[in-house]
């Protein structure tokens, strides 16, 4: 839960005024002062390559080995940990929409000098009840930062949700890879694209492989996941 401190702060300063959203202090980089960016969790530099589960010497984790995802690769910077995901919870569901920018920021420095390049950018759609409900996709907001980061075009029509999914937070793995294995269409062919996902936070990843999964029936080359961090469920 977003602690009061970080709720009174964030009402009461704009990343337009630059002052960083954690501590306060004036003349700031996008809203985020260079200390409080190093508090952010970093996720660990040893790291599953395929679904960035922190593992030892940076080997192939066990859900991989047994049942890989459909994406190739997720990228995640951070962990969803204390101050990060109470700015994500803010951004999210506060409707706090100009932490769009200090958030998008931190997932485009990640990504610049990379070296990863694609021919489009996506973001995870919504379903029209939950983006009704919600009035913007946050998820959306990111992969347009990320976009104009890497350079490359984005679109926001290419996919849509087909119905609105129970949330993937209370759920177990295998419930979560049933609760999303149907839920997305694609409009039009993609034959040998390479496309980066873009979602806020990815926890078991079920909700990107879906996704990726229906590219590569619509010819994608490769299907990258990026999330802003990395969430770790009890049951996954």
């Amino acid at each position: 839960m977003l602690s009061n401190l970080i709720t009174s702060i964030i009402d009461n300063c704009s990343p337009i005024k630059q002052n960083c959203l954690l501590c306060g202090q004036a003349g700031t980089r996008r809203g985020l002062c260079p200390p409080c960016r190093d508090m952010l969790p970093t996720l660990p530099a040893e790291q599953c390559p395929r679904c960035a589960e922190p593992t030892l010497g940076g080997m192939l984790c066990a859900h991989c080995q047994r049942r890989p995802p459909h994406f190739d690769a997720l990228h995640v910077p951070y962990l969803f940990d204390y101050p990060l995901s109470g700015l994500i919870h803010a951004f999210k569901y506060g409707k706090r929409l100009p932490l769009a920018g200090v958030l998008g920021g931190l997932l485009s420095d990640f990504a610049q000098g990379s070296g990863h390049e694609y021919d489009l950018v996506i973001t995870v759609p919504l379903a029209n009840e939950r983006l009704a409900k919600r009035g913007f996709n946050q998820s959306g907001e990111l992969a347009k930062a990320f976009a104009g980061t890497i350079n490359t075009r984005f679109s926001d029509n290419l996919c849509w949700r087909k119905y609105n999914t129970a949330s993937q937070a209370s759920l177990g793995r295998a419930e979560r890879l049933r609760n999303v294995r149907h839920a997305f269409g694609v409009k039009r062919r993609c034959d040998g694209l390479s496309i980066a996902i873009i979602d806020d936070v990815a926890t078991s990843g079920a909700t990107l492989s879906s996704l990726a999964r229906e590219l590569k029936k619509q010819g994608a080359k490769r299907v990258d996941g990026w999330a802003l961090a990395r969430a770790f469920s009890p049951k996954t």
